[in-house]
């Protein structure tokens, strides 16, 4: 009650001087009194001692709490938005210290889910609502499951490293600090309206009710995201699970692990050293088809013994630092057949991109080669190709993209594919790391692997042994692909054929005729 119109309540007016007070702290209001607010005043009662709900002086903004939160918002928006930079330079060039083992897109992706949720959160900061709670509780539930699967599983956690277990882990502490902003700011101003209207306001205004439903479609996109991400993250770990045939070992100052496989007697039926082929695949593993057709080639007494390596980020190989050109790459399989204590004398077999990488070894290692066989080889005149701004675009776009897994988790619903689909089999081209290698690829195709396949033209012996085995497809198809063929005929001074296979694609094993024409100049190059 009052008594000569002074109010006695601690939300009321004991006295004028108690109207102003002269001390600022968390509960007094930052605006100044407005010509037009209802604030009740000792000169005149009847406007009563509440603003209204409308009035801009109600706001949540008033309590010190709540603008520490948001200024501690910006700042950690701030430090997500230069470790994404940081995520985003790495996978054209990776600075020191930042490189991930297996595909960089999946800490990219969590630098960004941290960096939009803080956004939203931002933009939206005095505006709370029970959907961006609970959205924002699921996601970090979810990024938590993350962290476990990748700390918890060998192969994750050796691909991820501490850049994508730091990544994962900072956007889970960076959305649980959204939940906390957020339950600060609805704390805050259901404070503020009780202490200046008299009640907590539930109603919205229209503009409100805009901004919740467009931060909670927001934040609902991205948990449908980060949902995608942990089902691709669990086949990741299952696929884990799909032990390779040969051996990883560490190259380039143990920065990461090479697969080498290697089948077949180091010598021959007379005890001599065995001649060895060193296949290197082409646009896809060498998995896939040339490592059946050189087993094949063992059992029937064609050839002794076969080597390959996948190349960083192909089937069980972990991706390299970029850039990554074809020189590096050829040091990187030098290393690991040195570690693996392979010796050679090699006979050199490559289809497509990979003749450029045998080509670059077989100049370095030219003492020890004793053949060389390219299956429908890539020209470096036809590098340009690889090396499209417009293909690196998509390829960048693709590897975004990729720890959503779309097709790789449909593929695995709805196709019965298998671990050893997407490993090194039909559906390896969706995985991030066979991704990443190919815009490595890409991204250096038309400039240093250019220039490390001229020198080794200009330095490879011209008395090698030479055999090209040409796809009749793409030739019909492409009359360019048929000059730089020939072009390549002249690589040495001894070709010993070069065979057009009339009826096979640009993966001539694929046909019957290709892979007996195949294993047939192969036992003839390694017999010689």
């Amino acid at each position: 009650m009052s008594t000569n119109g002074i109010w006695s309540s601690d939300r009321r007016y004991s006295s004028e001087e108690d109207h102003h007070p002269t001390t600022t702290n968390e509960h007094t209001r930052l605006l100044p009194n407005r010509v037009d607010s209802t604030t009740y005043t000792p000169h005149n009662p009847s406007n009563g001692p509440y603003l209204s709900p409308d009035d801009p002086a109600v706001s949540p903004y008033n309590l010190f709490t709540v603008r520490l939160v948001r200024y501690a918002t910006v700042a950690l928006t701030i430090l997500t938005f230069i470790w994404w930079v940081l995520m985003v330079v790495s996978v054209f060039v990776t600075p020191p210290g930042l490189h991930v083992r297996g595909s960089p897109f999946f800490s990219f992706s969590y630098a960004t889910v941290a960096l939009v949720t803080l956004t939203i959160s931002l933009i939206f900061f005095a505006v709370p609502s029970k959907s961006q709670r609970v959205l924002s509780l699921v996601l970090a539930g979810l990024l938590l499951v993350d962290t476990i699967v990748i700390v918890a599983v060998t192969r994750t956690r050796h691909e991820e490293i501490w850049v994508g277990i730091g990544s994962v882990v900072w956007a889970t502490l960076m959305v649980g600090w959204v939940v906390i902003a957020e339950r600060t700011v609805q704390w805050g101003k259901a404070e503020e309206e009780e202490r200046l209207t008299g009640r907590p306001e539930h109603r919205r205004t229209l503009l409100e009710w805009t901004e919740v439903l467009l931060s909670s479609v927001a934040l609902s996109v991205i948990t449908a995201v980060v949902v995608l991400m942990t089902c691709t993250l669990i086949l990741r770990a299952v696929d884990s699970g799909l032990r390779p045939p040969g051996e990883r070992y560490w190259v380039d100052e143990d920065k990461y692990q090479i697969h080498l496989y290697c089948y077949g007697n180091k010598t021959d039926a007379s005890g001599a050293k065995s001649t060895t082929v060193l296949i290197e695949g082409g646009e896809d593993p060498v998995e896939r088809g040339l490592w059946q057709l050189a087993e094949n080639a063992v059992k029937n007494g064609s050839i002794e013994r076969f080597c390959f390596a996948d190349r960083p980020g192909m089937a069980w190989s972990d991706t390299a630092p970029s850039p990554l050109s074809a020189s590096m790459a050829s040091d990187v399989l030098g290393e690991t057949l040195s570690r693996a204590g392979e010796e050679g004398p090699w006979v050199l077999v490559s289809a497509g991109i990979g003749s450029i990488y045998s080509r670059v070894f077989s100049s370095r290692h030219g003492e020890d080669v004793r053949g060389l066989l390219m299956i429908d080889p890539l020209h470096e005149d036809l590098l340009s190709r690889v090396g499209d701004p417009g293909r690196g675009f998509l390829l960048w776009l693709r590897g975004v993209i990729s720890p959503c897994g779309i097709d790789r988790i449909l593929g695995a619903l709805l196709r019965g594919r298998r671990s050893v689909d997407r490993v090194w089999g039909r559906a390896s081209y969706q995985s991030g790391t066979t991704i990443f290698a190919k815009l490595q690829e890409s991204l250096v195709a038309d400039s240093l692997t250019k220039r490390d396949v001229a020198s080794s033209r200009a330095i490879q012996d011209k008395e090698t042994p030479l055999v090209i085995i040409s796809s009749g497809e793409q030739i019909r198809r492409d009359s360019e692909w048929e000059a730089k063929q020939r072009d390549l005929s002249h690589l040495t001074r001894k070709l010993e054929d070069w065979d057009i296979v009339d009826k096979a694609p640009h993966r001539v094993w694929d046909t019957l005729e290709g892979r007996d024409i195949i294993e047939r100049r192969l036992k003839r190059l390694v017999k010689a």
